[in-house]
């Protein structure tokens, strides 16, 4: 078993009378990338600046790379890179320049031509960072973070707004990372991002964890979805659910029922339109848990 990197028992976190974090327990391996997802309000936010030493906890234990992160001093800020959603730099300074500044904040900083050939900005160094597409800028908060060689990595967000080859260039990163033995804790809004990268998730459900393991196994045991659309006026086969302009069929056994269904369209001369056969993804179990027709959210 890898060692810890986080540790959190019975969290809980109170503003007032309204309690955002109902007592969590959380356990991040060292070298693993962990994701943590919710719903706006879902109290996200709260843990991770409570993990980061930024904010005060009401109650429980939490221990970030040995330390108690409320008491943490120099060398625990040393250890861990943070990446918020937006860094205001100076536009000015080329890429090298500013990682190299950041650089000099750190005792033991992380290479500079290492750093940037691992967020991939090679052939920016030398570009003014006002010049940056927006992607370009992200990639470059995440080399600020990881100029100080940190052992953990916070990342927040990190491919919002980025279009489907950045955000796929910005997973290759992020695996990178994992690979040199960084320690990834991620929040996403995207469960396909989530289910990609990380090695475990938990699913926060208005301050309480309603699920948590790997992508996996929280997928495991779900019902195979076989969807498909059907010419106009043409009742549809037994078993079958709207969805949307289309139907599906929510299959435990999806061999024996995509045969049964393509007997049917074949006897009746049918052609089945978009036929598709899906596993249950992170984002079902996601909607299941978080949804307030379902029992979550709020």
């Amino acid at each position: 078993m890898s060692p810890t990197a986080i540790r959190v028992r019975g969290l809980r976190k109170s503003y007032g009378e309204l309690e955002a974090v109902k007592g969590i327990d959380l356990d991040v391996a060292e070298g693993r990338v962990f994701a943590l997802l919710g719903p706006n309000g879902a109290g996200k936010t709260t843990i991770v600046e409570i993990l980061e030493g930024y904010r005060n906890r009401s109650a429980g234990e939490v221990s970030v790379l040995g330390s108690d992160p409320r008491d943490a001093e120099a060398l625990f800020r040393r250890r861990v890179g943070i990446v918020l959603q937006s860094t205001g730099v100076e536009p000015y300074l080329t890429v090298s320049e500013l990682i190299e500044q950041f650089r000099g904040y750190y005792p033991d900083p992380r290479p500079l031509d290492e750093t940037i050939e691992l967020v991939g900005l090679t052939a920016k160094r030398n570009d003014r960072v006002k010049r940056l597409s927006g992607g370009q800028q992200r990639r470059l908060d995440v080399a600020l973070g990881l100029a100080g060689n940190p052992d953990l990595l916070f990342l927040d967000e990190p491919t919002t707004g980025f279009d489907p080859g950045a955000r796929r260039d910005a997973w290759q990163m992020i695996r990178n990372l994992r690979e040199l033995g960084v320690t990834v804790f991620l929040t996403t809004h995207y469960m396909d991002e989530a289910q990609s990268l990380a090695d475990e998730v938990a699913i926060l459900v208005d301050g309480r964890i309603a699920a948590q393991g790997p992508p996996a196994i929280l997928t495991s045991g779900k019902q195979t979805r076989i969807r498909f659309r059907l010419p106009e006026g043409t009742p549809p086969p037994g078993g079958s659910t709207v969805a949307g302009d289309a139907f599906e069929i929510h299959a435990d056994e999806p061999t024996r029922e995509l045969h049964e269904l393509t007997s049917w369209a074949v006897e009746r001369g049918v052609e089945l339109d978009q036929l598709t056969v899906s596993h249950a993804s992170l984002e079902d179990v996601y909607l299941e848990l978080t949804q307030p027709e379902n029992g979550g959210g709020r």
